[in-house]
Order: C-alpha cells, then structure tokens, then sequence
C-alpha cells in the first residue's frame, strides 16, 4: 500500500487543475468559507470594540515610559508575510504539479490559521488591556502626567486612538499573525520536500526553519520597537505555532507520514477513483462470464437445447436408453 500511494500520484499528474476541479472543490468546502468570512467580521468587530482599561497608577508608569517609535514591521506588511507569502509558495507548487486539491487545502488552511489566530489575539488583548511599554507618552504626549488624586489611576490627554492602542500589548498581534501564516508554510514545505524521510538530509531543516526565523525576527522587532514586552511576544509566538499546526494537521497528513506532501482529500479522492474502478471491473468481469455463457448455448447442437429447455441438466442417460431401444 506504500509503494502505492508513491506512485499513484504520478498517475494523476495534471489531471485535477483549477478548471477541472476548482468549482467541485470549493462547493465540497462552501461551509468553511461561510465560516472564514464570520471570522473576518469577528476580527473586525474586534478590533473597533474599545479594550478594557486596566488601572495604570503613578508609580507603574517608571516600566511605561519608553519612547513613543514607529513599527519598524508596519501593519501593511503584516498580511503580506503571513498570507501573501505563503500564497506565492502555493503557487508556485500548483504549476510544477497542477494538482488543485494541494492549492486549495493549502489556501483553506493558511486562511483558517491566520483568522482564528488573529481572533484569539484580538480577544485577549481586548479582555486583558495590558499597557504597552510606551503608555506614558501615549497617555501625555506632553511628558506632564495627570493622576486622579484619589486613586492615583492616570488620566490621559493623549490622542484617543493612540491611547486605545495603548492598551492593546499582550499578546503581540504582530507575531502571532507572523507565526500563523509561517509556521503553517514551514510545515507545507516540510512536506512537500519530505524532510523527515530519515534520510539524514539536514540541509531541508535550514529550508523549513527559515520561515519560523522571518517570524522570529518580526517578534523580536517588536520588542524593540517598544511596542510590546517579551511575554506578549512569547505568548504570541506560542499563539501562532499551536493554531498553525492544529490547521496544517486537519487538512495535511504529518510530514514524517509516506503521504505527507499532500493532502487528505487528494488521497481520498484516488481510493474513491480506485473503488469505482474496481466495482466497474467486477461488472465487466460479470457480464463477460454472462456473455460467454450466452454464446456457449448458442453453439451447443439442437437436440441438447432442447433437452435443456426440458429442465434435464444431464442427457447422457436418456441418449444412452435411445440408443438401446434402436438397437433392439
């Protein structure tokens, strides 16, 4: 059966394209994309509800006070790292083998690992509200504070958007996201170069890790940029890691496993092919036995049809008592 699924594949080469089976393979996953564009309207009522603001009293504000920078990752790039990249990587797959279950699953999963991702980032940042390093110059940009004088807590006068943004720290949305959509690509890449076929090829590991070190490198920006502290960037990467893979493993088999470069439903798709040939030659086989026999009454003498529409199944003894009568 292993040798089997190696080479099956080849078979199929070019036969399950965009055109072929792009419509059919949607319509089978319609309901996940129904589910996909409620996680896109969630992430984004997400983001416009206001997060919970956390007491912030005088003496906090000594961890708060690092300068006010721009991201050296803006926000645009974001979703060019985490999907877009990917997106190419799939691509460029899809031409060298035509094979649209791969695309899809691939793009289905990515999507799902990205959304949900940013759903749950969103979410806690907005139930914990954990000012972000640089709070005190989001909350007076003129560097006077102002303290309630009964619970010392802080009453900005700062931009109200920046503020909001202030409480937006744990965990960090920059690198969950980037985690999400690049561990998800290390784990298709891995895949599809079967770099855990024990073979001692340690060169693949350096091709699979180079996406967790583009997302690494982004988490560690963060820290830098004072936008966030190292546990909202530990918990992020974490994030990020645990849904990819979750994601990646729902649609693609484990890397390690013989069938690990593609994915379930492209394997499922061959055993169905593979059952209907199988019922298609039973019936052939069926039909030429029923032939066979047709034609075998056809040639047999007149006498021993006649003798088999009597019902006598064996007109040896009766030619034989013939045969004597004659003979007397």
């Amino acid at each position: 059966m292993g040798s089997q699924s190696v080479t099956m594949p080849d078979i199929q080469l070019g036969a399950h394209t965009i055109r072929s089976h792009g419509v059919k393979v949607a319509r089978v996953h319609r309901h996940d994309w129904v589910i996909l564009l409620l996680l896109v309207v969630i992430e984004i009522v997400l983001n416009v509800i206001e997060p919970f603001h956390r007491f912030v009293g005088a003496e906090m504000m000594a961890d708060l006070k690092y300068p006010l920078k721009s991201n050296t990752v803006p926000f645009w790039a974001v979703p060019v790292i985490a999907i877009l990249l990917p997106f190419a990587i799939f691509l460029v797959y899809y031409f060298y083998r035509r094979d649209v279950y791969d695309l899809h699953h691939a793009i289905l999963g990515l999507l799902f690992s990205v959304l949900i991702t940013g759903v749950i980032t969103d979410a806690i940042k907005d139930a914990v509200g954990r000012p972000r390093p640089d709070f005190f110059w989001r909350c007076f940009p003129d560097g006077k504070g102002v303290y309630d004088n009964v619970t010392s807590n802080v009453i900005c006068h700062g931009d109200k958007s920046v503020i909001k943004e202030g409480h937006k720290s744990f965990p960090s949305g920059h690198t969950s996201w980037c985690f999400a959509g690049l561990c998800f690509l290390s784990w298709y890449i891995s895949g599809k170069i079967r770099a855990f076929d024990r073979r001692g090829h340690v060169a693949k590991l350096c091709i699979v890790f180079l996406p967790l070190l583009v997302a690494a490198l982004v988490g560690v920006s963060r820290v830098d940029d004072y936008w966030h502290h190292w546990q909202d960037v530990f918990a992020g990467g974490l994030l990020g890691t645990t849904v990819a893979s979750f994601c990646y493993l729902q649609f693609f088999p484990p890397p390690y496993d013989i069938d690990g470069w593609g994915p379930h439903a492209y394997f499922q798709m061959l055993a169905e092919i593979g059952n209907g040939q199988q019922s298609s030659n039973t019936t052939t086989n069926h039909l030429s036995i029923r032939s066979s026999e047709i034609e075998n009454a056809y040639t047999q003498p007149v006498h021993d049809r006649e003798m088999g529409v009597m019902g006598i199944q064996d007109t040896s003894p009766i030619l034989n008592a013939m045969e004597s009568g004659r003979r007397l």
